[in-house]
């Protein structure tokens, strides 16, 4: 082939057409993958590999784009990325920049389940003053679980072996799955509403995090918090912990410890009873036998009626006298009372304040006639000035001197020189008693 027919490309753009092709052609894509290799400059750009049990893949995210991202990534962490697919022209490496980072899997219900946790504690939700104490002696136990999972026999086999004479309701859910929330806060409101039960057991077994999520729900936790009922929280096995842990007013770590925290065992109290009884039985005689002596004893020191009554008849006369004594002391104080009260009324009876307010406006009167005549007077002689220095710079005086004052007839202006005016004119003249009209027949400019 003729070698001016070959179009040749050099590396630089053979990648530069390469990265057009690629970012061109696929737009913004979700990608799942396990982080390795991970370094964060001082730039504070995100340099990684996305990889998974085949294949692995360069990928970057820059500083403008991971300081939104709130949790720090490391090697090992699962991750789901939303990035463009490139191509680094500088060393032809394929790669993805990623725009938007997110934690997958059970390491984003982890990280929910924290901040969940972390706000709701704040709020105080978890304070031990807040929570209930369980009844030791309930009239009737609810259990809110699945009616077909293990929870519920594993709670009703201890209920009726530790105390078979309470009364259980249950309350069935759903415990897995999206709308088992849902289903346990209706099943929560329906036995708050139901008011028959002074304790709930609200739990299921054990499982994953995605198993229990349904507990970790907020809606549920404040409802927990709210409950007038005493709750147990029974959800997984020892080492499971959920929100609905956290807020119940006490912690089980299975539902058949549950079960035994919300009932109290038939046979220890039976054991307990008889022992009460038998200490009842020894108080009783330790209590009667002093009581017998103690009634011997007055038997003997008993009175006569006769002379019980004589001595209260006594106390009764003293009594009289000196309650006669305290009320003529208060009749006394009373009627000084009244007396000073009665001179305090006639020196504010209406008649008094009356001819007091009448003096008082005749006073006043007489000043603001005495006023008003010395205020007019005053007036008078400033009128009188202003009317003398008026009339001294009115133009009616001058015109009384014999002066005349002339104008012109069309635009009414006063004619000081006879420039202003031309020969056929009509003019106004103003004399001191009624004015003449004329005619401009000749002009004199000088």
């Amino acid at each position: 082939m003729n070698q001016k027919q070959r179009f040749i490309y050099n590396i630089s753009q053979l990648s530069t057409e390469a990265k057009e092709l690629l970012e061109g052609t696929f737009p913004l894509i979700w990608v799942e993958g396990e982080i390795s290799n991970f370094s964060c400059p001082s730039s504070g750009h995100w340099y990684f590999t996305l990889k998974d049990n085949r294949s692995q893949l360069r990928s970057a995210m820059f500083r403008m784009r991971n300081m939104h991202i709130p949790f720090q990534p490391k090697n090992g962490d699962q991750v789901l990325i939303r990035a463009r697919v490139s191509l680094y022209t500088a060393r032809g490496d394929f790669q993805l920049i990623a725009e938007h980072m997110e934690e997958a899997g059970d390491g984003a219900l982890r990280r929910a389940y924290e901040a969940l946790k972390a706000r709701l504690q704040s709020e105080g939700l978890f304070e031990a003053r807040h929570k209930h104490e369980i009844p030791p002696h309930p009239q009737r136990i609810g259990i809110i679980t699945s009616p077909t999972g293990a929870a519920i026999r594993d709670i009703l086999h201890v209920l009726k072996r530790r105390a078979p004479s309470i009364p259980v309701t249950l309350y069935p859910a759903a415990v897995q799955g999206e709308q088992a929330a849902e289903h346990i806060i209706d099943a929560l409101q329906c036995a708050i509403d139901d008011k028959r039960c002074d304790t709930l057991i609200i739990g299921r077994g054990g499982g994953s995090i995605e198993d229990l999520w349904a507990f970790n729900s907020e809606p549920l936790a404040r409802l927990i918090y709210s409950a007038p009922i005493p709750i147990i929280s029974a959800v997984g096995h020892e080492i499971d912990y959920t929100i609905c842990d956290f807020v119940a007013d006490q912690r089980a770590p299975t539902p058949s410890a549950a079960a035994e925290m919300a009932s109290p065992d038939h046979t220890a109290w039976q054991h307990r009873l008889q022992q009460l009884k038998q200490r009842l039985a020894r108080s009783a005689l330790n209590h009667i036998s002093p009581k017998k002596q103690q009634l011997a004893w007055l038997q003997q020191r008993i009175r006569h009626p006769q002379q019980k009554i004589i001595e209260q008849s006594q106390q009764l006369d003293e009594i009289e006298q000196q309650l006669i004594k305290q009320i003529k002391q208060i009749i006394n104080q009373k009627q000084q009372r009244a007396e000073l009260l009665a001179a305090q009324v006639q020196q504010n009876t209406p008649s008094h304040q009356l001819t007091h307010y009448d003096l008082h406006f005749q006073q006043l009167s007489r000043r603001l006639h005495r006023s008003c005549e010395n205020i007019l007077h005053d007036r008078k002689q400033t009128l009188t000035q202003y009317a003398h220095h008026l009339n001294t710079v009115s133009p009616l005086a001058t015109l009384s001197r014999g002066y005349s004052i002339v104008t012109h007839e069309k635009s009414g202006a006063v004619i000081r020189t006879s420039e202003q005016v031309n020969c056929g004119d009509k003019i106004n003249i103003r004399l001191n008693q009624g004015q003449l009209e004329a005619i401009i027949e000749q002009r004199h400019d000088s």
